[in-house]
């Protein structure tokens, strides 16, 4: 493939979900002025994050919105030949989920429901259960939310079926429980970073990092959106504040480069891992 131009973004997305769908539509059309191709939004770009890791308010839960339903119709309208990725409350069968969707003009092309729940997360939203890769006009590529990426085998198991290309979605915020004076200096600041080089150098893949900033009730979310490249170097961030993220790659052939001479998947010693298939460690 030619090389394509990717976005990171970096913004603050509260409740009033018709002024996320407005705010993100105007986003959408000064990416495509800039000639991007792929555009990672955070999670929870349409109706916001919870306010409490520890005990969110019930009264206060982000707004559930349909796959199918106007929001999202309206996101698909505006992306053009543009692959997006957003995130957003998704409501099934009676059960929320934190959830992204990745479109074209032409649909939903692929789809992701949150894993892995940190501390009280699972008061406000039930859990995801697997990992997929899908293809899209930019290539194969897979989805992670949030706590998701802190996981090696979440990463792992969207390489191994095919991703090239991994965008993670989050409302990641500072610490809640040993808060910094700055952000730059906070613990989740530099495990937010470390996670994306990680992930990204493990597999050898392009990983997308987006994330809100700004404040939900006791949450203050991190920014640091970011662009890595398949060596785990960074090629495009934003910090704290908001802003795009931007880096123009060309992934096959910086992905096979990266994989010529190491090939950290076909390298594996799966037969010296048999717990990562039980349950336990210790089993």
């Amino acid at each position: 493939m030619a090389p394509i131009k990717i976005g990171a973004l970096a913004a603050h997305f509260g409740r009033d979900v018709d002024r996320a769908v407005l705010k993100i539509t105007t986003i959408i059309s000064s990416a495509a002025r800039e000639g991007i191709d792929l555009l990672v939004l955070p999670d929870a770009s349409l109706g916001g994050y919870i306010n409490s890791l520890s005990n969110p308010d019930p009264a206060e839960l982000p707004p559930t919105l349909d796959p199918d339903g106007p929001e999202l119709a309206a996101i698909i309208a505006a992306a053009g030949n543009m692959t997006i990725c957003i995130g957003y409350t998704e409501l099934s069968k009676g059960l929320r989920y934190n959830a992204a969707a990745c479109l074209t003009g032409d649909g939903i092309l692929g789809s992701h429901r949150k894993v892995h729940q940190p501390l009280g997360e699972s008061l406000a939203y039930a859990a995801g259960d697997h990992f997929e890769a899908f293809d899209t006009p930019v290539g194969r590529m897979g989805m992670l939310i949030d706590y998701d990426k802190t996981f090696p085998e979440s990463a792992r198991t969207l390489a191994l079926d095919g991703a090239r290309i991994i965008a993670a979605l989050s409302a990641w915020p500072a610490s809640v429980t040993d808060r910094a004076s700055s952000l730059p200096n906070d613990r989740q600041s530099r495990l937010f970073d470390l996670y994306d080089a990680a992930r990204a150098a493990e597999n050898q893949v392009v990983l997308v990092s987006s994330n809100q900033t700004g404040v939900m009730g006791s949450l203050r979310f991190l920014g640091q959106a970011k662009i890595v490249g398949p060596g785990g170097d960074v090629l495009a961030r934003t910090w704290s504040k908001g802003g795009l993220a931007v880096h123009e790659i060309d992934v096959d052939a910086e992905v096979d480069r990266a994989r010529r001479g190491l090939h950290h998947l076909a390298e594996r010693r799966v037969d010296a891992y048999p717990n990562l298939l039980q349950e336990k460690t210790g089993q």
